[in-house]
């Protein structure tokens, strides 16, 4: 009857332990409308190749003149790197054009899809090319 107990227990503990890192990681598509693209265009004010994702953040002027901060969330900090990202790419102050997916609540939030600088290098799913 003990080992049958212990059996269950851990059977139930391996279990649990397997779908613990599935459950843990999210979909964009749930955060992000993959029907909503966007182009976004404004000065880099910070960049943040931290795990598990980066992040991009900008100062965009909106159509009444008054600056929004937007953030647009990327890849991996990792894979961003391996794509030519570095933290010399940008500096503070440097105008880009972000083409990506809205955040679902209509927020100042979207997901990365495309970067390009103002010499035309874009940065995307397969790092950076020349138009």
């Amino acid at each position: 009857m003990k080992s049958r107990l212990f059996f269950i227990l851990a059977a139930s503990l391996v279990s649990l332990g397997i779908n613990l890192p599935v459950s843990a990681h999210h979909s964009f598509a749930a955060a992000y409308n993959m029907d909503n693209p966007i182009e976004i265009t404004g000065k880099i004010i910070d960049v943040r190749l931290t795990n598990p994702h980066s992040y991009f953040f900008l100062d965009v002027e909106g159509e009444n003149g008054a600056i929004e901060r937007w953030s647009f969330e990327a890849g991996t900090p990792s894979g961003m790197i391996r794509g030519g990202y570095s933290p010399k790419t940008f500096s503070e102050g440097d105008t880009i054009t972000i083409s990506g997916f809205r955040a679902r609540d209509d927020s100042t939030n979207g997901m990365l899809r495309l970067l390009v600088t103002e010499d035309g290098t874009e940065y995307g799913m397969f790092g950076p090319r020349e138009r």
